[in-house]
């Protein structure tokens, strides 16, 4: 048994071998450090042989401060501690070494390198702060890019990791090799390194015997320089902070107790709001193109050289960090739009703008707590701003509009309904209930205008009703007609214009003028007529004279005329050479009244009205019956002698059939002289005038001879006036909020596109498209069918997104153009590098949507020579209050600025032609190499060197 035993023992034994044998160990590895160079060799080889490019298919990263700069990274274990291995390449790279201006990495900088490797511990400050510890890491490194045939440089992040200190190594093939080491002055930098003559001499100490007296010795070194300037940034003042009532009015004007100006303050939207400037500051950087030094005093005068001695310019802005976010934190017309939105999905189901004020219906305790109403005074301010202030103001709609604006069914910007809504959205910070209250008060100022007659501001009074306005807009101005109407018959009328009832006085049939009192009637019919207007078919025949010179030649020689033509009345001239039918005179056209103004809603209801009746001819000529019968009294009261088919002839001239296949029956004399062997005009009406022209000439027989001025008005504004006010006060809410939320959003949009901002074409193309982007989603609203579950509702906060990046890229404009108003180049060049950098982060998802941070706008514009002046300009001597903490030390001041980072390159070449390895170097290196180099960047607070030294090993 015990055998037994002790052979099976020995067969598990032998197992255990096998499956040792299996996990080969190669034991030619004698230590864990000759593992961990294997290791490292291995990681590499895979690099170099998958390529720039194929890693970055894979798993290479892009850096968040680069596009171009990758890294791919691997684990490593060595001695019971992990480290991290990183791979810095540029895979698009055409083999240049990052200039002064790429973005790149801060080491690339510092040793003039391309691609690199960085292998750190995997600890928390990332850094090894063993002095042994890095230079094993860095010796196993050197051997295992060797092995590979890698020229990678290596570096370990050694010290503190405040003092950003590396040391490194590369091979550069079988004969040279490069040490880096770099390390950070934090504070206390010695006077002597403030100055360049000081950084020279500290260079130049690398390379000569320490005996040497550096000042009187010459060295060939080689220089480079680039200086960083900011302008001052604006001193936040906070005694000037926004009131807690600015949100409260919209606007600013009243609250300012100061001097200081805004740099928006002529901006259009300054009147609503003060914006912060996109542009915080500019930075220019001047760069010293390579030279060469031989002394120290050059050095010393290069630092009394003024930055326009520079060689190249260039200049990127300092952005604000509002322009990264799109949550609607930033005050302005977008976050306000937000509200209105809410308040218009808040209003949905109710049914009376009076529920939201009454506390005990106006919802529920988080909406009455949050749906703050601002105090009267403030309600006073907005009222008389709207009412009472400006009421001369120009409404010439067209200027402030774009091309694109009259596509939303809103109002102009300038009348009183769209600056009542610009109003409503900084009241009470734009929620339900304050705009309930506004709303009420703003009916109530409109009802008292009506009620005293007093002009309706910021409404035309004329013209005829906009169909392409919202409707609340057609009212008010309908309204503004019917009060001026109402006003001018108080002023003819005083002993009526009291009385609750119509003022008008009805025209009569009879004339009992007599021909001694023609005169009277002349200058009756002079007086009245401004009022009245020609048909607009009068234009095609240029006869639209005076009233009184028309009558003046009727009446010119009374005893060769007939007794009809003492009577004529409201004649505003001859048409053309045109005879009547039955007496041979000339065909007189009459002045006419306004057709009656009709609202969108009006329009509706009588295209209903004829799609009931059927016939749409007839019912149509019964429609217009008042107005066909008014200017059918006019002909005849210019046309005594007119007939049916005269009126036809001037009303509708497409009605009438010349016998001579459709040529004028009476030709154009000579000299305005009508031939009368030419009389009576031969045709006859149309088949169309024939078949439905019965009820036409009904209305002709029932007309009265009467002129227009002494005609019944087409348009009762009393009657209309009562039902524009019973409109407004008994809205539906959500009707209320529709028409709010479409001109609202076109008025912002013409606010803002009222900016100067140079013409900018990628600007003013980008407000062409919101225009139509708005165009497109507010018709929506013009449906009326909202409903609570609508999608709607997410399409307006979309927009208020979109809405909101137009708003900051003009802001962005605005500033620009402002700060570069002699160098409209540069501001349209440094535009079109931020829109092509913000337009991939715009998108238009949801409104929490945020910009990644960690990329930066840091496009830099090269300056050409003749606007160099232009820029230096825009570096103003500092105050004594922004200079009294500064100590000016590092020379090169631009107009008293200091730079604020001074960054220099110091290089020494040597020839190896001659030398001891000339002749195994020269096949497969220049003859020129660069042994020695140092980067300096710093302050006079601070100062990081970087040191580059090449030997032969």
């Amino acid at each position: 048994m015990a055998s037994t035993s002790n052979s099976q023992s020995s067969i598990q034994d032998d197992d255990d071998q096998e499956e040792e044998i299996e996990h080969f160990d190669d034991f030619t590895l004698a230590s864990s450090w000759e593992r961990f160079i294997s290791e490292i060799e291995a990681v590499c080889r895979q690099w170099l042989a998958t390529g720039p490019k194929n890693l970055v298919k894979k798993d290479a990263v892009c850096l968040d401060f680069s596009k171009n700069i990758y890294k791919v990274r691997s684990e490593l274990k060595y001695a019971m501690k992990n480290y991290s291995m990183e791979y810095y390449f540029e895979p698009f790279n055409d083999g240049k070494v990052a200039d002064w201006i790429s973005t790149s990495h801060d080491l690339q900088q510092s040793f003039g390198v391309k691609d690199f490797l960085v292998i750190a511990p995997q600890s928390a400050s990332g850094v090894v702060l063993d002095a042994p510890e890095a230079s094993k890491l860095l010796s196993a490194v050197s051997i295992a890019m060797s092995n590979s045939s890698s020229l990678w440089p290596a570096f370990v992040p050694v010290h503190d990791p405040s003092r950003r200190a590396y040391i490194g190594i590369q091979n550069m093939g079988t004969i040279f090799t490069r040490r880096f080491e770099a390390d950070r002055i934090g504070s206390q930098v010695p006077i002597k390194l403030m100055h360049l003559e000081g950084l020279y001499e500290l260079f130049v100490s690398k390379f000569a015997y320490s005996t040497v007296d550096l000042s009187m010795h010459l060295f060939k070194v080689h220089f480079r320089m680039k200086l960083t300037y900011r302008t001052l940034p604006t001193d936040d003042d906070p005694e000037v902070q926004q009131e807690s009532e600015f949100l409260e009015s919209g606007r600013h004007s009243e609250f300012e107790t100061h001097n200081k100006i805004q740099w928006d303050d002529d901006c259009p939207w300054s009147e609503w709001y003060s914006a912060e400037d996109p542009v915080k500051g500019l930075e220019l950087l001047t760069i010293w193109s390579e030279r060469t030094v031989d002394t120290s005093l050059v050095m010393a005068e290069l630092e009394n050289a003024s930055p326009l001695e520079a060689d190249k310019w260039f200049i990127f802005p300092n952005l604000s960090p509002y322009l990264e976010t799109s949550d609607g934190s930033t005050i302005g017309f977008a976050s306000q739009l937000r509200l209105l939105v809410n308040a218009l999905d808040s209003s949905l189901g109710a049914q009376f703008m009076e529920d939201f004020v009454s506390v005990e219906n106006s919802g529920s305790d988080n909406m009455k707590s949050s749906a703050v109403i601002p105090p009267p005074t403030v309600l006073d301010r907005v009222l008389k701003d709207l009412f009472h202030e400006d009421a001369e103001v120009k409404l010439d709609f067209a200027d402030a509009e774009n091309k694109n604006s009259r596509a939303i069914k809103g109002a102009p910007l300038e009348s009183l309904f769209a600056q009542f809504c610009l109003h409503a959205l900084w009241f009470g910070n734009c929620n339900i209930r304050a705009i309930a209250v506004l709303w009420i008060e703003f009916v109530r100022e409109i009802r008292w205008c009506w009620e005293e007659s007093q002009p309706l501001p910021r409404m035309p009074t004329n013209g005829t009703v906009d169909l392409s306005t919202c409707l609340i807009y057609q009212k008010l101005h309908m309204l503004a007609i019917c009060i001026e109407k109402k006003h001018q018959e108080n002023k003819e009328h005083p002993d009526v214009g009291d009385k609750k009832t119509s003022p008008y006085i009805e025209g009569k049939a009879q004339i009992t003028k007599q021909s001694s009192s023609l005169l009277e009637v002349t200058e009756d019919s002079s007086g009245e007529r401004d009022s009245l207007t020609a048909r607009n078919d009068l234009g095609s025949h240029g006869v639209a004279t005076s009233l009184s010179n028309s009558e003046q030649q009727n009446f010119a020689s009374p005893t060769d005329t007939k007794l009809s033509e003492y009577i004529r009345m409201g004649s505003a001239g001859v048409v053309g050479s045109t005879m009547l039918l039955n007496s041979c005179q000339q065909m007189h056209a009459p002045f006419t009244q306004d057709p009656p103004l009709m609202t969108e809603d009006m329009h509706e209801e009588r295209l209903k009205a004829v799609e009931a009746f059927g016939d749409s001819f007839s019912f149509s000529a019964q429609l217009e019956k008042e107005i066909l019968s008014s200017d059918m009294s006019a002909f005849k009261a210019a046309n005594p002698d007119a007939v049916f088919e005269d009126f036809i002839r001037w009303h509708s001239p497409r009605d009438w059939e010349n016998d001579d296949n459709g040529k004028l029956a009476v030709s154009q004399a000579k000299a305005g002289e009508v031939s009368k062997n030419e009389w009576p005009p031969r045709g006859r009406l149309s088949e169309r005038m024939s078949d439905h022209g019965s009820s036409w000439r009904k209305i002709w027989n029932e007309a009265p001879s009467l002129p227009a001025f002494k005609q019944k008005p087409l348009l009762d504004p009393n009657r209309e006036g009562e039902k524009v006010l019973h409109y407004l006060e008994t809205m539906r809410p959500h009707q209320l909020l529709e028409q709010m939320v479409c001109t609202a959003f076109r008025a912002a949009a013409d606010t803002l596109n009222r900016t100067a901002f140079g013409g900018l074409k990628l600007m003013t193309s980008k407000l062409g498209q919101l225009y139509l982007t708005m165009a497109s989603t507010l018709k929506s609203l013009q449906r009326n069918s909202l409903s609570v579950d609508s999608e709607i509702i997410e399409d307006l906060t979309r927009l208020c997104v979109i809405f909101e990046h137009v708003e900051k890229l003009l802001t962005v404009a605005a500033s620009l153009h402002r700060k570069f108003l002699q160098a409209p180049r540069l501001s349209e060049a440094i535009f079109s590098d931020f829109y092509n950098f913000y337009l991939p982060k715009m998108g238009t998802g949801s409104g929490s949507h945020d910009i990644d941070k960690s990329q930066e706008f840091t496009k830099k514009q090269q300056i050409m020579a003749r606007e160099k002046e232009v820029v230096a300009s825009m570096f103003t001597p500092p105050t004594a209050n922004q200079s009294w903490r500064k100590v000016l030390s590092l020379g090169n001041l631009l107009n008293g600025h200091e730079p604020i980072l001074r960054e220099i390159i110091f290089s020494k070449r040597d020839h190896v032609s001659g030398g001891y390895y000339a002749g195994s170097y020269a096949g497969g290196y220049p003859q020129e190499i660069e042994t020695y180099r140092m980067y300096l960047c710093g302050t006079s607070n601070d100062l990081r060197v970087a040191l580059a030294v090449a030997s032969c090993d």
